[in-house]
């Protein structure tokens, strides 16, 4: 087995961040429109806020201050306590949803095929993925 440059594993890995990134917002799509609703009103309130933040101290002051998960209850004319429960479950399921996808990813290093007769030469790394059920043969 080849050893990877730690500047090839950060790749890979934010990377990976990029793709569980892109099956959240797919998994968020599919949610029931009103949970989807919910989800994405604290989502959009919250990232206006770190928008707004310098630091994650400053952050921390403009949630506890703007209090978003309050603001959107009274929008979903709900109980604080009623939206955050939905939003547990809400969040339980992406989860869920997320875990079960992340299981079924494959990840082929393609770098030596991209590469040529020269691996390791170049730094680029080249990787196809597939989400799904069924296998990727290398």
């Amino acid at each position: 087995m080849q050893v990877q440059p730690v500047s090839a594993v950060r790749k890979v890995l934010s990377m990976n961040g990029y793709l569980m990134e892109i099956l959240a917002r797919e998994i968020v799509q599919a949610l029931p429109p009103l949970k989807r609703e919910m989800y994405q009103y604290v989502v959009r309130q919250e990232d206006e806020l770190a928008r707004q933040a310098s630091t994650s101290d400053e952050f921390m002051s403009l949630l506890i201050k703007h209090a978003p998960h309050r603001q959107a209850a009274d929008y979903f004319h709900l109980t604080f306590g009623e939206f955050m429960a939905e939003m547990r479950e809400i969040e339980k399921e992406i989860e869920r949803q997320l875990n079960r996808k992340l299981k079924q990813v494959k990840w082929v290093d393609c770098s030596d095929v991209m590469q040529g007769a020269e691996p390791g030469l170049y730094e680029t790394k080249y990787f196809y993925f597939s989400v799904g059920l069924g296998s990727v043969p290398r």
